[in-house]
């Protein structure tokens, strides 16, 4: 059997599925660079278009977190949004969560080959707020020719009320974005 570097990073495929149960379980970190991390946050090389086609071969949607340390909107979404159980639950079923820090320094390479650092990359993507959530096509096809601004179908600047926050997530794995802007969304499933 072939392991994946996403296997390996992520343990599953040595440790058995025990290990995973008692990790998604678990709270947020607090990390040695400030940021909090949710346990089933994707491990990851830095490497959009693999971490997108990983994704997808799970048949979940790709998804990068923009935090800040020391935003209290960041922990807040860690520690409200991401701890109630019908929120975390969806969004582990269903996407792949890479976290990347607007002043980071390590180094990230773009869907269309570029390696630079995580600041550099918030700023070609004109990300300016904490948190801020980017969600992506389905498939890497053809984003490498679009233009930074142009390859995403949802962002989510800075931080949302719980009920909102689900929403979004579903809007994303609905595909609604292709019929309708997200406020639409939002009035139907208010009612």
């Amino acid at each position: 059997m072939k392991l994946t570097r996403r296997e390996v990073l992520a343990g599953g495929a040595v440790l058995g599925s025990s290990l995973i149960t008692t990790r998604a379980r678990a709270e947020p970190l607090l990390t040695e660079d400030g940021l909090y991390r949710q346990p089933w946050f994707l491990e990851s090389f830095l490497e959009l278009g693999e971490d997108l086609q990983g994704a997808a071969n799970l048949g979940k949607r790709f998804a990068v977190m923009w935090e800040l340390r020391g935003c209290p909107y960041c922990r807040e979404t860690h520690l409200v949004n991401f701890a109630r159980p019908d929120i975390g639950d969806y969004i582990k079923a269903n996407f792949e969560i890479l976290q990347l820090n607007i002043i980071g320094a390590r180094k990230v390479t773009d869907f269309d080959g570029a390696e630079i650092s995580e600041k550099a990359l918030a700023a070609k993507y004109g990300i300016r707020f904490t948190p801020t959530f980017q969600f992506f096509p389905e498939s890497v096809a053809d984003l490498a020719e679009k233009a930074p601004d142009k390859r995403e179908v949802a962002r989510a600047p800075g931080y949302m009320r719980p009920d909102d926050f689900l929403a979004l997530f579903r809007f994303v794995r609905e595909k609604e974005y292709e019929t309708k802007s997200f406020r639409d969304y939002l009035r139907a499933v208010r009612g």
